[in-house]
């Protein structure tokens, strides 16, 4: 069998959560499966270290995805042409999006639809294209795979598709996020804090990932006299952060809030490691990968009851309103001045991460690409 897989956010230096969950199941379903060929389709230059074996071919396809009117481009012209020409027996869309213009079996990953509930977070011809073609790439998959039961039961009930033609591919964790000695969350934070303890963000800057609102709960929670604990925000800038600018000025403490930008893998596990608790505290989130990092961390969890998330936290985190920044700061106060507190959720959440891996994400979404085949 020949299998295409569209690998356009596989950037070397720039993996977000797609781009990680394309990494770490292509990894592991080429190495286990040299009986078959897989196609990876790039819009750029790519990294050898995305060719995971010898069963891998790279084509680079321009032109480069960079605008809602290239993806159209991208998929309904060049990706056809593609598909015919290699004679592909699937594709496979990683990040959801499919083409209409191929009689080709397709297995769509659509992790979220948050541009449905939240279309005005995104640019405007974004937020429009999503809207526009998902449903139809959802009603043209063979199969749909998603990460968790709250986005299955979403994508049904929102395009109308069978249940049974989706299936739940949790994301993994990577393991190199394991706990840190104390010396080492010593140096993380004489590092980003001069050595204050801190509370962590870890994403991208996104209005759905609601930063302004935990700005704002964490100048409540210095204002009440509470120890002189830090804000550290690590994440690249991706939509509409005018609001996250604006808070950040109005506030006391800006001083004490530290934007890291993107990091290494390696700089985040550090980082991570030191902190006092993830602040994770999203309105919308199809699963939330930064909370099961910052289990196998051994890191405390503060993070919303919506969505997604209550599923991936399980009994392990301490779950606030994201809409009610009250709830948020009385959360700080408590991972803060509770030591008994943090230590009974980082039990629960090292027995809370062993549920997902990416050794299971891979092995469930080959199964959901083999239904798609034999169908």
């Amino acid at each position: 069998m020949l299998i295409a897989v569209n690998t356009r956010l596989l950037q070397k230096g720039k993996l977000e959560g797609i781009g990680w969950f394309t990494r770490e199941t292509l990894d592991r379903i080429t190495q286990n499966h040299p009986e078959h060929q897989f196609l990876f389709l790039f819009d750029r230059p790519y990294a050898d270290e995305f060719i995971f074996s010898d069963n891998v071919t790279p084509l680079v396809i321009s032109p480069p995805t960079r605008h809602p009117l290239l993806w159209y481009v991208w998929f309904e012209w060049m990706i056809p042409r593609v598909l015919k020409k290699y004679k592909a027996d699937l594709f496979l869309s990683p990040d959801g999006y499919l083409s209409l213009n191929t009689k080709v079996k397709q297995l769509a990953v659509i992790h979220d639809i948050n541009f449905v509930h939240r279309p005005k977070d995104l640019p405007w011809l974004m937020a429009n294209y999503c809207n526009f073609f998902f449903p139809k790439f959802a009603r043209r998959a063979c199969r749909i795979a998603t990460v968790s039961n709250y986005s299955k039961a979403d994508i049904s009930q929102t395009y109308r598709v069978n249940s049974d033609l989706i299936d739940v591919v949790y994301n993994g964790v990577n393991e190199r996020y394991q706990p840190t000695s104390e010396e080492e969350k010593e140096r993380a934070r004489q590092q980003f804090t001069g050595g204050n303890p801190y509370f962590l963000y870890i994403g991208a800057l996104h209005p759905r990932k609601n930063i302004d609102g935990l700005l704002r709960a964490y100048e409540a929670f210095r204002r009440t006299g509470s120890p002189e604990v830090k804000l550290v925000i690590a994440g690249s800038k991706l939509f509409k952060t005018a609001e996250i600018r604006k808070t950040l000025e109005r506030t006391r403490f800006k001083a004490d809030v530290i934007f890291t930008g993107r990091l290494s893998v390696e700089d985040l596990h550090q980082l991570l490691g030191g902190a006092l608790a993830l602040t994770f505290v999203s309105f919308f989130e199809g699963f939330g990968i930064p909370v099961l990092e910052a289990m196998l961390a051994g890191v405390p969890v503060i993070c919303s009851n919506t969505t997604a998330l209550p599923e991936v936290g399980g009994e392990a985190a301490l779950f606030v309103d994201p809409f009610d920044e009250q709830q948020i700061t009385a959360a700080m106060k408590r991972i803060a001045n509770d030591k008994n507190l943090r230590a009974e959720l980082i039990a629960k959440g090292q027995v809370q991460q062993q549920k997902f891996s990416w050794d299971q994400t891979a092995s469930r979404l080959w199964e959901s690409m083999q239904q798609c085949l034999n169908d």
